[in-house]
C-alpha cells in the first residue's frame, strides 16, 4: 500500500507541493503519493490521529496552521521549538514530531542570490507563522537589524516577545533598509497590493517575496519598475521541500535545472 503524504492549508489551491513531491517520488522510485487538502482548524485533531494510525505518513503545513498545529504534537525539533513554527510533521518512535524546514529553505534561497546580508538591515512585512523562521535565518546570516511591520500591530508585538531585538514599525512605513521581505499572503490574488511609497525608497535594495505562485506579485512588479533586484519564494519552496523529503524518505532529492524548470512550467500552467 502506498504511503500517503499531504500538504494542508487554507487556502491551498496555489500549492505546488504535490507536483514537486510526486515528481521526486517517481524519480527515486518511492511507493508513495502526495496530495493537498483544504483544512479548517477543527479538523486538525482528526488529521493528527490519522498520522498516529499510519493512515497518513507525513504532513506539510502552510498558512494559517504553522503555529496552530503545535499543541496537537508530541515533540518539536530544535528549530521548531525556537521558531514556534512547524511546516513538516512525521511519526517516529510512536511520537508525532513537528519540524521546521522553512529556516533552511529561506536561508539557502537567500544565499544562492549572493546578496550580502552581514551587517545589513532587513524589513519584514507580516507576522504570521513563517516569520520566526525568516528572523532566525537572517540572524544566522549575521543581519545587523530587523524591522517588522504588520497590518495587525498586536500580532507583531506578540512576536517581539520571542524576538526582543526586532523593531516594530507602522504598516506602510518604510525606513532605510537593504532587504525587504514580504511574508504576508498579499500577492496570492491578482489585485493584492502592499501600500508602500516605492518612490521614497533609495536605490540598490533587494526585494524578496516568499510567494512563488504567482511567480511575480505586484510587490515584486512595482519593485522591478524602479530597477531593484527582486526574488520570489520559488527557491525557498524547493529547498524547504528538499529537507522535508529527506526527513520522510531518507533521500536527498537533487535540486537541478530540470527541477527548477519544471516548477516554472507548472507555475505557467496554473496561470
Amino acid at each position: 500500500m502506498k504511503k500517503k503524504f499531504l500538504v494542508i492549508g487554507n487556502p491551498i489551491d496555489h500549492s505546488l507541493s504535490p507536483k514537486l513531491h510526486n515528481y521526486w517520488i517517481k524519480k527515486y522510485k518511492i511507493d508513495a503519493v502526495y496530495e493537498k487538502k483544504l483544512l479548517n482548524h477543527n479538523k486538525i485533531e482528526g488529521l493528527i490521529l490519522n498520522i498516529r494510525n499510519e493512515k497518513i505518513h507525513g504532513l506539510n503545513v502552510t498558512v494559517p496552521f504553522k503555529k496552530m498545529i503545535i499543541p496537537f504534537l508530541d515533540e518539536l525539533s530544535e528549530e521548531a521549538k525556537i521558531s514556534q513554527s512547524v511546516n513538516t510533521i512525521y511519526k517516529k518512535d510512536n511520537k508525532i514530531i513537528g519540524d521546521n524546514s522553512d529556516i533552511e529553505g529561506f536561508k539557502l534561497s537567500l544565499e544562492k542570490t549572493e546578496q550580502e546580508t552581514k551587517n545589513k538591515k532587513a524589513l519584514i512585512f507580516g507576522a504570521g507563522g513563517v516569520v520566526p523562521s525568516i528572523i532566525i535565518a537572517l540572524k544566522k546570516m549575521q543581519i545587523e537589524k530587523i524591522y517588522l511591520s504588520n497590518r495587525t500591530e498586536l500580532k507583531a508585538i506578540e512576536l517581539k516577545k520571542n524576538f526582543p531585538e526586532i523593531e516594530i514599525i507602522k504598516w506602510g512605513e518604510t525606513l532605510d533598509f537593504d532587504i525587504i521581505v514580504n511574508s504576508t499572503s498579499l500577492g496570492l490574488k491578482e489585485e493584492d497590493e502592499i501600500n508602500i511609497n516605492y518612490q521614497q525608497i533609495s536605490k540598490d535594495k533587494f526585494f524578496y517575496d516568499i510567494i512563488y505562485n504567482p511567480a511575480e506579485t505586484n510587490f515584486l512588479k512595482n519593485a522591478k519598475k524602479y530597477g531593484w533586484i527582486t526574488k520570489n519564494g520559488k527557491m525557498m519552496f524547493i529547498y524547504q521541500a528538499q529537507k522535508a523529503f529527506f526527513i520522510w524518505h531518507k533521500v536527498v532529492p537533487e535540486v537541478d535545472n530540470e527541477t527548477i524548470n519544471l516548477l516554472d512550467v507548472w507555475l505557467k500552467l496554473q496561470w
